[in-house]
């Protein structure tokens, strides 16, 4: 054999050994969340196309990392999410996340790119692996899977799985309710809700430039997001106001609106309450729409109180810690010392958290004080005994059944858990809100808070049972979390919702109608208890066919604002049974209904932004 030839036999079998030796280690670096950054992260929301594929999912801990499937299905301009397990960085003064100015968080809502991919270090070979004969580390790749993914842990809503949408935030899925035949089931119950998360996540959403996931999207959250004008009782808790009209998106079809007002007191009538603040201070807590925008929040709450009530402030990261004992809330000094010393770092301890501020609140619950817990977090729980929603809520229940009651309220993105928020407040005899930016958070501390702390009716329960002769079925538009059944409204045992003074709940049904008939379409039925009562009653009120218009523009803009909102939201849930709906009818409905009022124009503009990235979607497929 000639040397050239020797040489180029050589050469061969040089580069096989080499292609061979990389095999291994292909193989044992099967990528991990921590190795993918948004394939957007430098264009503004405008510029890509809302749920495309492309992208995939920020940076994590090993312990949160998602599946293969979740990243392949992520969202482009996810937000990065910090690890809870290790001290945050502190901000620096120029940033001003510390003290955020108002500007910096009346705009927090308005997102912004992504930080930098975290480097990822490249992984070593397993020992012993690199002097293998080649033989040994073929048959070795052949045989050795990649490593499984680390699957996040969700706490389980009922009746549903948690779906994680691309950006890190958990939502819990509800089948959307379908038509019922009257003949076969004429009642509808579900326990009242005046929570307003979804609409206010779902707006964050569309303002960065992406369509909500349609788990994040309540319907019954979006309508009751709004205030209508139902006239206040005369006497008792409640009033109740009835109206239909015929449907913009069937011609053979009605929809129903049933609202109930609370009755009003005022600031200087309601009884002295006594707030324990949880403020969640871990490491994910440091971006100025989390933790800086919290302390801001709470300050906002700290001025709209009157002089008898009290203020205490409880933190949990790595652990609990009391940071201002019971304090008269005219000690504005005080309570704002407290408010500024706070920082974010550690993981997450919130079910110890709540243990602890519910201690604190029960020592003053009683029938002349309104004691309430008032969490504010991202909602994320990754260390301590109590991590899941039910976990935390069977350490509580006790305190809960003494009288106090729960406000959480969640912040930021990129790891927000709004599974877990909305079920410690169903079950905690409370409301649910979202704050994206101070003037979100003057709304839920000035106005929804402290306006309207004292709970007038708890476990309050309603009930339309719909006439066969007059309506042929029916369905309800949202309240999935928070159905009840039939044989459960005169059961005082089951939990149901709290309505503070003040509150209006609003649901809609569309029906379709028999022939032409005298008798009333419905009755509808509020069974509810005294603030401190054990035992319910009910008040029944009929739903008379003369109360449906002739036509949309006789109906009151406050239900055709209410039947564009509910429709909004029904379409962008995608629930079965409004396909074929189209947002440019809701938003028509919408422009005629606006009042004047700005939180109605700015859900018009809503609506524009949602019509323009659907439409972008569908172009995108």
């Amino acid at each position: 054999m000639s040397p050239f030839s020797l040489k180029r036999q050589m050469t061969a079998w040089g580069s096989a050994l080499l292609v061979v030796s990389t095999l291994p280690a292909c193989y044992s670096r099967s990528p991990t969340a921590d190795q993918y950054t948004p394939a957007h992260a430098e264009l503004p929301p405008a510029a890509v196309s809302p749920r495309a594929d492309t992208s995939t999912a920020p940076a994590k801990t090993a312990s949160k990392a998602r599946t293969r499937e979740s990243i392949a299905q992520a969202e482009p301009l996810a937000e990065a999410r910090p690890s809870k397990d290790i001290a945050a960085p502190a901000p620096s003064s120029s940033a001003g996340a510390l003290a955020p100015s108002e500007a910096d968080l009346a705009g927090a809502d308005l997102g912004g790119p992504p930080p930098p991919p975290m480097p990822v270090a490249r992984q070593a070979p397993a020992k012993g692996k690199a002097h293998m004969p080649v033989r040994e580390k073929m048959a070795l790749a052949r045989r050795e899977p990649p490593p499984a993914m680390p699957v996040p842990i969700h706490a389980e809503a009922e009746g549903a799985a948690p779906a994680d949408d691309a950006g890190g935030n958990t939502f819990a899925s509800w089948k959307a309710h379908g038509f019922i035949e009257t003949q076969k089931d004429p009642l509808s119950t579900f326990a009242a809700d005046v929570d307003t998360a979804s609409y206010t996540v779902s707006r964050r959403y569309l303002v960065q430039g992406r369509l909500p996931p349609a788990s994040a999207v309540r319907v019954e959250e979006f309508v009751n997001y709004f205030k209508f004008r139902y006239a206040p009782p005369e006497k008792g808790a409640f009033s109740v106001h009835l109206e239909g009209a015929p449907s913009p998106f069937h011609a053979q079809r009605y929809f129903l609106r049933v609202g109930v007002q609370g009755k009003v007191v005022s600031r200087s009538q309601r009884k002295p309450a006594h707030l324990v603040f949880l403020v969640d201070t871990s490491g994910s807590m440091h971006s100025a729409d989390k933790l800086p925008l919290a302390k801001e929040a709470i300050k906002v709450a700290v001025k709209n109180l009157n002089e008898n009530d009290t203020v205490a402030i409880v933190t949990y990261a790595g652990s609990t810690r009391d940071v201002l004992p019971p304090t008269p809330a005219t000690d504005v000094k005080s309570i704002h010392a407290a408010l500024d010393s706070l920082e974010a770092g550690g993981g997450t301890a919130m079910g110890s958290g709540m243990e602890l501020a519910y201690r604190h609140a029960v020592k003053k619950a009683s029938g002349s004080v309104v004691s309430r817990v008032v969490v504010l977090t991202d909602g994320d729980a990754n260390i301590g005994r109590n991590v899941s929603a039910d976990a935390m809520l069977e350490r509580i229940h006790k305190y809960t059944a003494e009288g106090v009651t729960l406000t959480a309220v969640g912040f930021g993105m990129g790891n927000y858990r709004d599974d877990l928020m909305e079920k410690l407040a169903d079950k905690g005899n409370g409301n649910c809100f979202y704050v994206d930016s101070l003037r979100e958070a003057r709304k839920v501390f000035e106005t929804q808070l402290t306006g309207t702390l004292e709970v007038i009716a708890k476990d309050v329960k309603l009930q339309v049972e719909f006439n066969p002769a007059s309506v042929r079925r029916y369905r309800l538009l949202g309240y999935e979390n928070r159905d009840v059944a039939d044989a459960d409204f005169r059961n005082d045992k089951v939990d149901a919702g709290e309505i503070g003074a003040g509150h209006n709940v609003t649901a809609l049904y569309e029906v379709d109608l028999a022939d032409e008939t005298t008798e009333p379409l419905a009755t509808v039925r509020v069974r509810a208890k005294a603030p401190n009562g054990t035992e319910a009653t009910e008040q029944a009120f009929p739903f008379e066919r003369a109360q449906l218009r002739a036509s949309l523009d006789s109906a009151s803009s406050d239900f055709r604002f209410a039947l564009a909102v509910a429709a909004t939201a029904d379409i962008l849930r995608e629930s079965p049974a409004s396909e074929g709906w189209s947002l440019a009818t809701a938003e028509k409905l919408a422009q005629g209904a606006t009042d004047g009022n700005a939180d109605r124009a700015e859900f018009l503009r809503l609506v524009t932004q949602a019509r323009a990235l659907k439409s972008a979607s569908a172009r995108g497929r």
